[in-house]
């Protein structure tokens, strides 16, 4: 990587920490361009070269989580035998993850990062296809095996992944949800929805 390239990168990271500040500080609406520039100390002609707009600095944010988020679930289920356990691990380490990291959750589970997904969910899809290839992977073996529902995977992945990002954004939107007690009880009810 040239020197330039690693410049760029790393003005693109200063951006993304300083946007993920502002927006556990101020929400949504205090992150603004003007902020931004102010907190990064990086000019809004660099911002607009290398995310195209405000909202592009959001969507590169939100992907980059949930990037982290789809890496750990993977990494969840490199280390478990058995579709019961598999289940098991990949809700615990989402709810553990939305507690470790609850802005950048925040963000990932924001209007406008929903917004973003509804509109182009094909793009977005496509951009993290890689890291959800484990977990899809990890579905149809265990489909095919019988360990799990003879469902489409489609339905499957809302089915383990649906009900824990309920939770997850009830926790993180009201916290009126017992994190500690829904790592407990959620994942063995997922996996009642997915058993065959």
């Amino acid at each position: 990587m040239s020197p330039k390239q690693q410049r760029g990168e790393a003005t693109a990271a200063q951006v993304l920490d300083s946007a993920l500040e502002l927006y556990a500080s101020r929400g949504e609406a205090g992150l603004t361009l003007a902020a931004l520039t102010s907190a990064s100390g990086v000019s809004a002609g660099s911002i607009y070269h290398h995310f195209g707009s405000l909202h592009g600095v959001v969507l590169a944010l939100a992907q980059s989580w949930l990037g982290r988020l789809l890496e750990e679930l993977a990494g969840a289920l490199a280390g478990v035998t058995g579709a019961r356990a598999g289940v098991h691990a990949v809700t615990e380490t989402y709810l553990r993850f939305v507690q470790e990291y609850p802005d950048a959750s925040r963000l990932m589970h924001s209007v406008a990062a929903d917004r973003e997904l509804v509109t182009d969910a094909r793009r977005v899809r496509n951009a993290q296809e890689a890291r959800i290839a484990p977990l899809a992977a990890w579905l149809h073996a265990h489909r095919e095996s019988g360990e799990l529902a003879a469902l489409p995977l489609p339905v499957l992945e809302s089915l383990v992944l649906g009900p824990v990002t309920g939770v997850a954004r009830r926790w993180l939107a009201l916290g009126d949800v017992d994190i500690e007690e829904a790592v407990r009880t959620v994942p063995d009810r997922v996996w009642r929805s997915v058993s065959p």
